[in-house]
């Protein structure tokens, strides 16, 4: 079956079954629309997805408290083995590497996203949030404050790169070509050993 072919029937997927599971890192400035892509993938692929944002709004906006619980929910989610999205816990190249060393631990490989979006059209989604409720309304300081924390990738942490205005199916579509590839390009531990691929073994498959 071709990757074509996968894509096209994209809607109709129900689990996402890699060879290893992945913690899949969600990163960009606010309003780039990671938490976009991060709800409609896990939706898709019935994947646990861990967002700060909603744990935030639950706990009335105290980040660390809600940064101690995401990662306790991590802890539990990796004892299922299952690939997980992780939204909102990565500004930082601390941060992420924080999550690589925990994902290395229950042996999960990382894949970290980028969302891309023009600063102006970034600030303007932020500052002026639909009515869903699902994210706070940033003021102007709030944003430029929060864009300055993002600390973007660089090249050693290999970055899938998504624009946040392309539609989620051309998104989805660069993901999946990603996390189609052998496990040792998309890996964010360089040092670790490079296991060979079993012979016929598909990283998606549909079930």
């Amino acid at each position: 079956m071709s990757f074509s072919h996968n894509f096209a029937i994209l809607s109709y997927m129900k689990s996402l079954s890699l060879s290893r599971p992945h913690m899949i890192i969600m990163v960009g400035v606010p309003g780039s629309g990671k938490s976009f892509f991060a709800e409609k993938f896990a939706s898709t692929f019935n994947a646990p997805y861990v967002s700060r944002e909603k744990i935030a709004m639950r706990l009335g906006y105290d980040i660390k408290e809600a940064d101690l619980i995401a990662h306790d929910l991590l802890d539990e989610l990796f004892k299922t083995q299952q690939s997980i999205i992780v939204d909102g816990l990565a500004d930082t190249r601390a941060a992420r590497g924080e999550l690589a060393t925990k994902a290395r631990r229950a042996k999960y490989d990382t894949l970290l996203i980028w969302v891309q979006t023009d600063a102006a059209t970034a600030k303007g989604r932020s500052t002026k949030r639909g009515g869903e409720g699902t994210h706070r309304v940033l003021s102007a300081d709030e944003y430029e404050q929060a864009a300055k924390r993002f600390v973007p990738p660089i090249a050693i942490e290999k970055p899938v790169v998504i624009s946040g205005k392309h539609t989620y199916a051309t998104q989805a579509k660069v993901v999946l070509k990603k996390l189609s590839e052998p496990r040792a390009t998309i890996s964010l531990h360089t040092t670790a050993p490079v296991r060979p691929e079993q012979p016929g073994r598909r990283n998606i498959t549909i079930r």
